[in-house]
């Protein structure tokens, strides 16, 4: 059972549904360069649609700040998402007032209609009571289908949930399961791998699954810390020296709760940060002075395979490595099609989330195959820290 309501739990025929998304897609010269985003909320949108509602797209676009800013209109994201959704959408000038009340009055069911940026109003990231007050009017029902922004108290993420009945959308909601399966209620033994190149950012994501998960692997150049802190010389790898104590601090957290954290036996160590560079490959208790750790090693790849075939449950957010550089893509790379030949075959649940996780997955040509790759950054981030979601905990008030 969903602690949340879904589509399953509303009739929207002939209802007029404010539907949040996230159009917050990547743009050069004025097309949309990565279209994930408008993929994952295809399901939502037919759906409704074929149910006979009137849906209006609710999306912010950039940082206006609350001023009209024309590269941050959604008129440039239009064509993309007719081309995707294969059917007409209607575009409202402004996400409140006369020109949004005029398209959405012209609507039949099943129509679909795109209001603009809703972050060219102040009101939008202050949450602001008049502002939700003027949204809300639109509509009968609300459905948030944009975790990617759930973790932020806007008007169209989490005030007007207070004001409409409001539910779940597909993405969310399969979103939702898939993390409440990760690590609300797992099976196990459960691990997580956390790359990325720096402790400081991930102090929190640290400190909470230490409680949560049996394995805890530790790549990238976050790594090279821990070691450090256990008195290994990392040459001139990426290190914070000075997060030595608190290193030590998670590492005793672990213990405490009975978490095996796996860091790297070996290495693979260049002289240079580009690509293609001479390279070779020590122990850990053996990094040259002029080294640079870039990705672990071959046993350290072997070590986490081994673990990884004893385990259910897989959460991943950053590489083990400078996944951008050939060879140092090796591990990442080995792992990850590890994982996801274990998915596949059904022995483990696998969840990523971050986007350096998902271009890396996506270039290990593994991401297709893990049960879920979470396209939310900073919302995926805080809710493995423990954090609460203000977007998610509206669907649940």
């Amino acid at each position: 059972m969903t602690s949340f309501r879904t589509l399953d739990d509303v009739d929207v025929k002939g209802k007029r549904v404010l539907l949040r998304v996230d159009l917050n897609v990547p743009m050069e010269g004025g097309r949309v360069t990565d279209a994930t985003r408008i993929e994952r909320i295809l399901p939502t949108i037919n759906e409704l649609a074929d149910k006979g509602a009137k849906v209006i797209l609710l999306s912010h676009y950039g940082r206006p700040k609350g001023q009209r800013v024309e590269e941050d209109s959604l008129r440039h994201v239009l064509p993309t998402l007719e081309h995707y959704l294969k059917r007409k959408v209607a575009f409202a000038d402004d996400c409140v007032g006369a020109p949004a009340e005029a398209v959405i009055a012209a609507m039949k069911d099943g129509d679909v209609a795109l209001l603009e940026n809703t972050r060219y109003h102040k009101g939008e990231e202050k949450n602001d009571p008049a502002f939700i007050d003027e949204v809300a009017k639109l509509g009968d029902i609300f459905v948030h289908d944009a975790f990617s922004a759930a973790h932020r108290a806007h008007a169209t993420t989490e005030g007007i949930a207070k004001k409409l009945p409001a539910i779940a959308g597909r993405t969310m909601q399969a979103e939702l399961e898939a993390l409440e399966s990760a690590l609300t209620s797992p099976a196990r033994p459960v691990m997580a791998v956390v790359g990325g190149a720096k402790v400081s950012t991930k102090l929190e994501l640290l400190g909470n699954l230490v409680a949560k998960v049996d394995y805890l692997v530790i790549g990238g150049g976050m790594a090279n810390t821990f070691l450090a802190a256990q008195g290994k010389a990392v040459g001139k790898s990426l290190c914070e020296h000075d997060l030595a104590p608190t290193a030590l601090e998670i590492l005793e957290k672990a213990k405490a709760a009975n978490c095996t954290v796996v860091l790297p036996v070996d290495a693979t160590v260049a002289q240079k940060f580009e690509a293609h560079a001479p390279s070779h490959i020590v122990s850990v208790d053996h990094v040259g002075a002029d080294d640079m750790i870039l990705d672990v090693g071959p046993k350290s790849v072997a070590h986490v395979e081994s673990l990884l075939a004893k385990c259910k449950t897989l959460v991943w957010n950053g590489p083990c490595g400078a996944f951008e550089l050939p060879p140092f893509d090796e591990g990442t790379n080995a792992v990850a099609q590890t994982a996801a030949r274990l998915t596949v075959e059904g022995k483990l649940l696998s969840v990523a989330g971050g986007g350096d996780t998902v271009a890396a997955l996506n270039q290990a040509h593994a991401g297709q195959e893990f049960s879920y790759v979470s396209t939310a950054g900073g919302a995926f981030l805080e809710w493995l820290e423990g954090k609460t979601l203000p977007g998610v905990a509206a669907l649940k008030a």
